[in-house]
């Protein structure tokens, strides 16, 4: 449904230049969402995301697969911002090894890690979705590192636009500063209010283009607009997890994806956009619980593999069972984790490479890491840069 323009522009200074910023009004739109042509997509989303939140009870360890697929997440929300960081730099610089990029690139990634994990933390705590929440996640995301001179954890005091070397030529101009704060308080409110007609994952849909409208921060934005659906979704318990991230989608239909924004704000066809954003959560959803059985699989195979190995299979067995956790490794982190003396983490690490299980990385005798190979390969997939 085209509603017409759903915002305001006033005009704002910036850089020299007068351009026309764009004031979105408040949520929900008017008029009213035509939900029953939304029914059929709403229906494949929910059904994807009711297998994926069945993942948190059924896998053997729900922790191994949330560790590595949040890790995931972040290599690709911080590839969409242009980063060239892979998801085996984050494993090695967790591990306090050089990665071979720029340290900026992966300390945006571990950034990325750290604001995630944070803002699941304070909302078990009971603080609620809101402002504050946002600009504490902000100022995580921008901790160390690029951006840490861009206002961490603050909403910005001047002017922004998106596309362009300069803001008259701009693809968009949000909102002056003066109306960012009133803007993130009606978003604010939309977010606490719990409409009868409009489910959590339209809610989620409709936030995130309002939050990616109104741009509030100097860098970070896209990041943080990408986390808040699945804090959403996790706030209102509609995932146990927070297992669903649309960044690969989003990265895969980015032209798509910045057409139909535009098409909200110019036409008002919220609609348009979220057949696209209900596809996506059903299309995410039903990838990430294809990975985790592709996982689960890998990890039964290769036990049995390792379990006829006769006695040499005890210490092999252990490794590998540090390797689910942290599927880039070394000797020292083995014995660390397991209380295996070095010869018995050598042997049993020896015993994996001699099954195919772990690659060397660094073909040194001394200060050695291993991979495991297949799981890497699985959970890297869609993040290849280039």
């Amino acid at each position: 449904m085209k509603r017409g323009q759903t915002g305001r522009y006033e005009v704002s200074t910036t850089s020299g230049e007068e351009v026309r910023a764009f004031v979105p009004a408040a949520l929900p739109p008017v008029p009213p969402l035509d939900l029953a042509s939304l029914q059929g997509p709403m229906e494949r989303a929910h059904l994807a995301l009711g297998r994926l939140d069945a993942l948190s009870t059924l896998l053997p360890d729900p922790r191994l697969f949330l560790y590595a697929y949040v890790r995931k997440e972040a290599v690709l929300s911080s590839q969409i911002e242009g980063t060239q960081s892979s998801l085996s730099d984050l494993l090695l610089f967790e591990m306090n090894e050089a990665p071979g990029v720029p340290l900026d690139d992966v300390l945006e990634v571990s950034n990325y890690v750290a604001a995630l994990e944070h803002g699941l933390q304070r909302l078990r705590e009971g603080l609620p979705l809101s402002s504050r929440l946002i600009r504490e996640i902000h100022g995580r995301l921008l901790a160390r590192g690029r951006g840490a001179d861009k206002a961490p954890g603050e909403f910005r005091r001047s002017q922004n636009w998106i596309g362009g070397a300069r803001p008259g030529m701009a693809r968009f101009v949000p909102p002056p500063p003066h109306a960012v704060l009133d803007c993130m308080s009606d978003l604010e409110r939309f977010l606490h209010s719990v409409p009868a007609d409009l489910p959590t994952l339209i809610r989620a849909g409709l936030a995130h283009v309002q939050f990616e409208t109104i741009h509030p921060f100097l860098d970070g934005n896209g990041r943080v607009g990408r986390l808040l659906i699945t804090f959403l979704l996790c706030h209102e318990s509609i995932l146990r997890e927070p297992l669903l991230y649309l960044s690969l989608y989003f990265k895969q239909h980015r032209e798509d994806y910045y057409a139909l924004l535009d098409g909200v704000r110019r036409d008002g066809d919220w609609e348009a956009w979220l057949t696209f954003f209900l596809e996506g959560v059903a299309q995410t959803a039903a990838g990430a619980v294809l990975t985790a059985q592709r996982l689960t699989t890998l990890f039964q195979e290769d036990q049995l593999r390792i379990q006829g190995e006769g006695r040499a299979a005890g210490s092999a067995l252990r490794v590998h069972q540090i390797l689910k956790e942290r599927p880039i490794t070394s000797l020292p982190s083995v014995t660390s984790h397991t209380g295996l003396s070095f010869p018995a983490a050598s042997s049993g690490m020896q015993v994996l490479e001699g099954l195919g299980v772990v690659r060397e990385l660094t073909g040194k005798r001394r200060n050695r890491l291993f991979a495991y190979d297949q799981y890497v390969s699985i959970l890297s997939e869609g993040t290849e840069l280039g």
